[in-house]
C-alpha cells in the first residue's frame, strides 16, 4: 500500500530541509567567509560602476569619482583576506571561487597584487584630476579584474 504522504508534501519537506541546511552552512566559518567576500565584490562592482560612469563624459564629478576610486583601492588591498583556507566548495558552500585560489596561492597573490597596483595608479590619476590617466587606470583595473576572474573564478 502507498504511503498517504503526497508528492507535494515530499517536495515541501525537501525544500525546507534544503533551506535549513543552506542556513546552517551560511553560519559556518566558510559560509561567513563566502558571504563576506560576496559583499566585498558587490561593493567593488558598485565602486567600479561609479568610476566608469563618471569617466564616460569629459567632466566627471570628482566628488563622486574620488571616493569610488578610494573604495576600489581599499577593497583591492583587502581582497586576499577574503579567501581563507577552507572557504571553497569543499566546505559545502556555494561559491564561484576556483580551487586554484588555494592550490596556486602564489599566482592568486600575484593577481591580487596586480589589482592593488592598478587601483593605486587609478587613485593617483583621480587625485590629480587627470581624466585621460584616470581612464587608462580604469581600463587597467578592469583588465586586472578580468584576468583574475578568468583564472580564479568559475564561469557563470
Amino acid at each position: 500500500m502507498r504511503s498517504p504522504i503526497s508528492s507535494a508534501a515530499v517536495a515541501v519537506a525537501v525544500v525546507l530541509t534544503s533551506g535549513l541546511l543552506g542556513a546552517a552552512i551560511a553560519q559556518t566559518p566558510a559560509g561567513k567567509a563566502v558571504e563576506s567576500r560576496q559583499a566585498g565584490f558587490k561593493q567593488i562592482g558598485a565602486a567600479f560602476k561609479t568610476v566608469n560612469d563618471q569617466l564616460r563624459g569629459n567632466n566627471p564629478d570628482w566628488s563622486r569619482l574620488t571616493p569610488a576610486a578610494e573604495r576600489l583601492g581599499a577593497h583591492a588591498q583587502q581582497l586576499p583576506t577574503w579567501f581563507p583556507k577552507g572557504s571553497g566548495a569543499e566546505a559545502g558552500v556555494k561559491t564561484a571561487a576556483r580551487p586554484e585560489i588555494w592550490t596556486d596561492a602564489a599566482g592568486f597573490a600575484d593577481a591580487a597584487s596586480r589589482l592593488a597596483r592598478e587601483t593605486e595608479a587609478l587613485k593617483v590619476a583621480v587625485a590629480a584630476k587627470d581624466v585621460e590617466a584616470a581612464r587608462r587606470g580604469a581600463r587597467a583595473t578592469g583588465q586586472a579584474c578580468a584576468a583574475c576572474h578568468d583564472q580564479y573564478r568559475l564561469k557563470d
